[in-house]
């Protein structure tokens, strides 16, 4: 990271030793800047973090036992202890856990160390949305009215579409979309459920909800001398399950009134409140751009996932104003001195499946290389590395990754191509949909409300390279699996994989992306360093014996150059340079500008097992159940929700795939669970149609 001077020069000496209560890649980014201000660090971990990333990252890390948040992260008394044990004059909570916890904050102040955030007051007012609106419609702020729920009694007259909120907390936890009158106690109650599981708190309102949205924030810091600053807008609209993946500063899709409007109103609240530390005030706009729709969100009492982007247009470190803010420094800048250069897109990289409605996914990561050999066009912030344990107890964000440029056609395609040299492999990710979405017309045009990703259902099913790009892919590993079999074969190593003395067809092979279901067959017949290759289904057997028509595509393969990791291979008279790297399992990656893709061979001879019939639905991944909403003999219809577990703080609704009449529950509230374990068994009910 490489940020612009502060005229403060080095900080306070209120300062000199930090304990970060957090995981991951915030807690390895607070660490970089502490030690580049002469600050200690002290970390702390969980069972399952013991070798993590961020243990590494600081000076000395704190065993806190356990394996679950409750267990560990949040565990303030411990935390506090572990900070005055090893002499730290500050605790910076990061985000997430801890960090906007009014009561954890005034524990902190109260055993004598610095909180490094704004004041538990602070916390508490703005945290509650309720009352943060209410405070934002006193300062001004250009907002919406609010509808309270008072004692459980659902209000008669809410006007659709509308938002279900939690009062608590963030990160889109507890919030539900209602379009029609009859889905709001639904909404509300699976909202409250929710956010009471998430905060703590179950409160929720309701508010008017602007369709085609954006998503605009402003990042805002203040001091305790009464300054207060904002450092411009980010725009976060694309969002699956009401998280955010994609953000950019500024945004591209507000007029320079809009932008006035929001940076205005978010100052004076701040300033309403005597605010100090860094936030974010969080608004929606209307898909125009335009001052006539705009409607305050919320405020952010912490630093932002999305920190980085603000922090690269502008040349402020963030971590280092706060912890300057912290120990009493004035703000080293003032608003004229402000300004956004250039254009900022960060993407979060989630272990999740998008195309399988963004399930989380949980394992061991057996290879993580973001960026490759270009690297060095992007900041990459993260707190994984191969190796490292995809855990259902905490959040799904791997990394984030964020490229600047002078225009923002120039930062995504920066970003675009750093993300094709991308490979993570062990569990599944987003990088396919990121760099299709990177790509995108619509994305490059800045048409992005909130329902950009149930528009383009396309970029989410994006399944890597096309074209030749894949076939180039494919091949590579074909050869390098076939080099690879002729150097182990001592006694037939000379020739090639299938060869005989008498002319016949080439090897046959079936291959598949192993995060795919289709074949991809391949015949090929090899001569020293070229093939001619057959791609697509052979010819098969028809009813009266003659074989199908043969409608494979032939190519030419050569292959240039063959290096241990690297093949050159010339398809058709255009040349491609692939990496090649094979792994434990069986399997072949290989990547090259165009993306990365791991392939496994089909065996050539295939035992089906029987077909299991009846049985019920089965957890798609670890988690925790926490609501069960049958029992047994109860009949239920097709997409019955059956029970909900809960995984990587979102809940999954388990539903009938058909009618059935429920035979056994096999999980109570509160019990945990294994991806592929059975958890209600089902007897299909017989139609009766006539």
């Amino acid at each position: 990271m490489s940020f612009v001077s502060t005229p403060a020069g080095t900080l306070s000496r209120r300062i000199t030793s930090l304990l970060i209560a957090n995981r991951g890649e915030i807690a390895v980014r607070i660490a970089k800047t502490a030690h580049a201000l002469g600050i200690s660090t002290v970390g702390v971990y969980s069972e399952p973090d013991a070798d993590a990333m961020h243990v590494d990252a600081v000076d000395v890390a704190v065993a806190l036992g356990g394996a679950t948040p409750a267990e560990s992260y949040l565990r303030a008394d411990a935390i506090i202890e572990i900070a005055l044990a090893h002499g730290c004059q500050a605790v910076h909570p990061g985000y997430g856990f801890l960090a906007e916890n009014a009561d954890v904050a005034q524990r902190v102040a109260d055993a004598g160390l610095i909180w490094v955030g704004p004041t538990p007051d602070q916390i508490n007012l703005l945290g509650d949305k309720i009352a943060a609106k209410k405070a934002a419609i006193a300062a001004g702020v250009p907002t919406a009215p609010i509808i309270e729920i008072t004692d459980g009694q659902l209000p008669s007259d809410v006007p659709m579409p509308a938002l279900v909120k939690a009062a608590a907390g963030g990160g889109g936890r507890g919030m539900r979309i209602v379009r029609t009158p009859d889905e709001l106690a639904d909404a509300v109650a699976g909202g409250s459920r929710e956010a009471e599981a998430s905060f703590g708190d179950g409160t929720v309102f309701v508010e008017p909800y602007i369709e085609r949205a954006r998503h605009v924030e402003v990042q805002i810091i203040g001091d305790m001398h009464g300054n207060v600053i904002h450092l411009g807008e980010r725009e976060c609209s694309i969002q699956r399950r009401n998280q955010k993946i994609i953000e950019e500063s500024p945004s591209a899709g507000i007029t320079p009134e809009t932008r006035t409007a929001l940076c205005d109103g978010a100052v004076a609240l701040a300033k309403s409140v005597g605010y100090h530390g860094a936030g974010t005030v969080e608004f929606l706009v209307g898909e125009d751009g335009g001052v006539d729709q705009i409607n305050f969100l919320e405020v952010n009492t912490r630093l932002q996932v999305e920190h980085p982007v603000t922090e690269a247009v502008t040349g402020v470190d963030l971590v280092e104003l706060q912890l300057r803010v912290a120990a009493g420094e004035e703000l080293p800048i003032s608003q004229e001195f402000v300004a956004a250069r250039g254009h900022a897109i960060e993407v979060r990289i989630v272990a999740e499946d998008p195309a399988a409605g963004w399930l989380p996914s949980t394992g061991e990561i057996t290879s993580f290389d973001l960026g490759g050999d270009e690297a060095d066009l992007v900041r990459v912030d993260t707190g994984f590395r191969a190796g490292a344990v995809v855990s259902p107890d905490y959040d799904s964000m791997l990394a984030k990754v964020i490229a600047h440029a002078p225009t923002r056609a120039g930062a995504a395609a920066k970003l675009r191509r750093a993300l094709r040299r991308s490979e993570v492999t062990g569990v599944t990710t987003n990088i396919p949909a990121l760099v299709e979405i990177l790509g995108e017309r619509d994305y490059l045009n800045a048409k992005t409300p909130t329902a950009y990703l149930d528009e383009h259902p396309d970029v989410v099913t994006a399944s890597g390279p096309t074209g030749d790009d894949r076939l180039a892919l494919l091949l590579a590993a074909v050869f390098a699996t076939e080099r690879a079999d002729r150097a182990a074969d001592a006694v037939t190593g000379f020739a090639p994989s299938g060869w005989r003395n008498l002319r016949t067809q080439g090897q046959r092979q079936v291959w598949r992306a192993i995060d795919s279901d289709v074949d991809e067959p391949v015949e090929f017949t090899v001569c020293l360093d070229a093939a001619d290759v057959l791609i697509g289904p052979w010819p098969t057997p028809t009813d009266d014996g003659t074989l199908s028509a043969d409608e494979r595509r032939r190519v030419a393969v050569r292959l240039l150059h063959v290096e241990p990791d690297r093949i050159a291979i010339e398809i058709d008279g255009v040349r491609r340079s692939v990496d090649v790297i094979s792994t434990d399992d069986d399997a072949v990656r290989t990547r090259s500008s165009a993306g990365s893709i791991v392939w496994q061979q089909a065996p050539r001879f295939v035992d089906h097992d029987a077909e299991v019939s009846g049985g019920g639905p089965i957890s798609p991944l670890p988690g925790t159940v926490i609501a069960v909403n049958v029992e047994a003999g109860q009949t239920v219809d097709a997409g019955e929700v059956l029970m909900v577990v809960e995984a990587m703080k979102m809940e999954h609704k388990i539903t009938a795939p058909r009618p059935s009449t429920v035979t056994e529950v096999h999980f109570d509230v509160g019990g945990r669970v294994d991806q592929g374990t059975l958890l209600v068994s089902l007897a299909p009910i017989e139609s009766t149609d006539d």
